[in-house]
């Protein structure tokens, strides 16, 4: 299961699942309230001309984004589901790879240099799709020799980052899929990716339990490679000021690490039960962290401390 299902958009406002529900949290009012039902059939309400969309149900959610009111979500038989936050019911919803083993890895919401918004998944089936977020057509497939675990947007919508079941990530052209260059020194499969706001550096985590910060204008090696405990880092994410970095691992550890200092000092946070996802809020002033253990359940909230200087890199 891969590790992108919780997202803060402002300080107090959450989505993550819970169980068959895409749920908004509210941290001020301390409720939540249930955003999409997948248990029950997802029935499109508008229809887009040209655009192929149907009913879906009992989708079992395996990633999700949101950014600029709009809810990407994509599920473990090849789903994906749009929806507009500001809009009553799903804007959109397809199966959009059929294969048995069409798992949706990651959904990336992000720009081009013409202002234009893309939904882009990857997916098992060696394919990233790319969406237009106003129409929902497929406007593009690039197709890879391998499965596509996390792909990602550099913030001037130029580049694409490429992960999956290869020891090599990728940098590839955003508007054609062609291959730019290679990011070699990870030893296992790759599974999640974020890029610094300055849009220089790109961060990618492995099955090898490290993330690796890479300079795109000298790809020939990594920048720092940092550790994980245990696992592999399933979920990457910089915060919007671009001074602190965290990453996840599938469960009981999240590390968050100051960029100012070259990434060598940071925090541990040491928690309990499988990591749901990692979020920053917009501001950086909180990073929340989703346990979607069972049994202990939970959103954590830690928060930025500005009163000391030694603890200003702790949460």
């Amino acid at each position: 299961m891969l590790r992108n299902l919780l997202w803060a958009t402002s300080k107090h406002d959450l989505y993550l699942m819970q169980n068959y529900s895409v749920m908004h949290w509210s941290s001020l009012l301390k409720r939540g309230k249930e955003v999409i039902n997948v248990a029950m059939p997802v029935l499109p309400t508008l229809k887009y001309p040209g655009s192929f969309s149907r009913s879906l149900s009992r989708v079992q959610v395996s990633t999700m984004a949101v950014q600029d009111n709009l809810l990407v979500a994509g599920g473990f038989h090849g789903e994906l589901i749009c929806k507009y936050l500001d809009k009553p019911g799903v804007s959109f919803a397809t199966k959009i790879a059929t294969d048995e083993n069409a798992i949706t890895n990651s959904v990336d919401i992000s720009y081009t240099s013409s202002g234009s918004m893309r939904v882009m998944t990857a997916n098992n089936d060696a394919l990233i799709r790319v969406f237009d977020a106003e129409s929902f057509i497929c406007i593009e497939n690039f197709s890879f020799p391998w499965s596509v675990n996390d792909t990602s947007v550099s913030p001037d919508g130029k580049l694409l980052a490429v992960l999956g079941d290869s020891t090599e990530c990728l940098l590839a052209d955003a508007q054609s899929g062609k291959e730019i260059s290679k990011l070699k020194g990870h030893l296992d499969y790759s599974f999640a990716s974020a890029w610094h706001p300055n849009g220089q550096i790109i961060a990618t985590g492995n099955q090898d339990t490290t993330c690796r910060l890479w300079d795109i204008r000298n790809t020939s090696k990594s920048l720092a490679v940092l550790k994980g405990q245990m696992g592999a880092i399933r979920s990457i994410r910089f915060s919007s000021d671009g001074k602190y970095m965290a990453m996840a691992e599938p469960a009981d550890f999240v590390h968050i690490f100051d960029s100012q200092t070259g990434y060598e000092s940071g925090q541990e946070i040491d928690v309990f039960g499988e990591i749901g996802g990692i979020s920053f809020s917009p501001e950086a002033e909180a990073l929340f962290v989703g346990i979607s253990d069972r049994t202990y359940g939970s959103v954590l909230e830690y928060n930025r401390r500005h009163h000391n200087r030694y603890l200003e890199v702790m949460f």
